[in-house]
């Protein structure tokens, strides 16, 4: 294993992080439906000791050599995961798939929801792994910038196709080909997370609001409008209004998604940036439309008739939760097979059902009609394919881009 010299987090990046803990992504529940898709969210301790220790920087891309696997003669799996993402049973004293698992298998899993966040995760495993050292987790559930940064690393293993038939053939197009793990070959979606538009019907008078133009110009939403402090949401977004790819998108795209913005910051048609705190004001009516998160949408909905969402017809921003398997795991087949498990359709239907995320497999619709008909028609949990191929994904960012970038937004927003 190569060493790497630890690099600080520049203060700008530390102010997103504060941001996202204060009332972005980070300050919610899993119940909540979202999370952190930047650097993630901080114990606010944690900021303070990662900018003295600082990440790693991305390193090599080849992978983790190998470990001893002892599958064979060891029937367990240690699972590390987020905090209410897996499936409980009504008296909250088992996790019924987690159980049919070891029933069929004879692999007992050990699940530990020891993942707070992001940055904080990493920090523990992170001297293990620099290290060459086993973590003792087999399977870990981490988001994607942060998937994308451990296989670069060569902190990933590799998987072996032959234990994942399930997830191969039904993991959804939308989600087969990150920029940081073409074809999967190191890493299965758990989760995705879309940004979207969100609007109050009664305070547009009944106007649908579809589009981030609409947004930005429209004179009747002036100063009713609210985009998300999460720069990869809000910028993410403009970039696809304006035709280009956040994908693949250059300093000159940036810079002009950044100046679109502004210019309604300037005329005061944006209200405010904010987190999830935006969704009193929608539900209330003080913002008409905005940027919003999915899972926010599915809650109000149930509350207030009112709150509906399009998607835009130039795409949308949809992060993902993923699964890995750490260097020098001892147990990398039975993780692999945990992981094609939950792609078989009706196991991904019940964990779909009960965690209520975009569900990454195909196949599960028929299914999940069968625990809820309303759940399996609702495109935020099972997006159809004209939404699905509307998703798009934020490009894997360099620590300098990412600083850069973060100093310009932070500047748009008055942060």
């Amino acid at each position: 294993m190569e060493s790497y010299e630890p690099e600080r987090l520049s203060p700008v990046q530390l102010a997103a992080m504060r941001r996202s803990l204060t009332n972005g992504r980070g300050a919610l529940t899993r119940r909540s439906l979202l999370r952190a898709s930047g650097m993630g969210a901080l114990a606010l301790g944690g900021i303070a000791t990662l900018g003295a220790c600082g990440i790693p920087p991305a390193g090599r891309a080849e992978g983790a050599a190998a470990a001893d696997d002892h599958s064979a003669k060891e029937k367990e799996v240690t699972f590390s995961n987020w905090t209410e993402y897996m499936d409980v049973s009504d008296d909250e004293k088992s996790r019924p798939t987690l159980e049919a698992f070891t029933k069929r298998t004879g692999i007992r899993v050990k699940y530990t929801e020891d993942i707070n966040d992001n940055v904080e995760f990493f920090g523990k495993i992170k001297p293990q792994l620099a290290a060459g050292q086993n973590t003792g987790r087999d399977l870990i559930c981490v988001t994607d910038w942060l998937a994308a940064r451990i296989i670069r690393l060569g902190w990933a293993q590799k998987l072996d196709p032959s234990n994942l038939p399930h997830a191969f053939a039904n993991v959804s197009a939308q989600f087969r080909t990150p920029d940081w793990d073409p074809g999967r070959a190191y890493s299965y979606p758990w989760t995705g997370i879309p940004t979207v538009i969100a609007y109050n019907a009664k305070a547009t008078g009944g106007r649908k609001v579809d589009s981030v133009t609409q947004l930005l110009d429209d004179p009747k939403l002036k100063g009713r409008v609210s985009f998300l402090s999460e720069m990869r949401d809000t910028v993410g977004m403009t970039l696809l209004d304006q035709g280009k790819d956040p994908g693949k998108f250059t300093d000159t795209d940036f810079d002009g998604a950044i100046g679109r913005l502004q210019k309604a910051v300037d005329k005061k048609q944006i209200r405010r940036f904010t987190g999830n705190d935006y969704t009193a004001d929608l539900s209330k009516g003080d913002i008409a439309a905005c940027v919003g998160w999915a899972g926010d949408i599915i809650q109000l909905q149930a509350d207030n008739p009112d709150i509906k969402f399009a998607i835009p017809a130039a795409g949308y921003i949809t992060s993902s939760d993923n699964l890995l398997v750490p260097a020098q795991a001892r147990h990398k087949t039975n993780a692999e097979k945990l992981i094609d498990y939950y792609y078989e359709p009706p196991v991904a239907a019940q964990l779909a059902a009960y965690i209520n995320y975009v569900c990454p497999v195909d196949g599960v619709r028929d299914e999940l009609a069968t625990i809820d008909e309303s759940m399996a028609s609702n495109t935020l949990i099972l997006p159809d394919r004209e939404m699905a191929a509307k998703s798009r994904s934020f490009r894997s960012l360099s620590t300098e881009e990412e600083t850069a970038y973060e100093e310009k937004f932070a500047k748009l927003i008055g942060a």
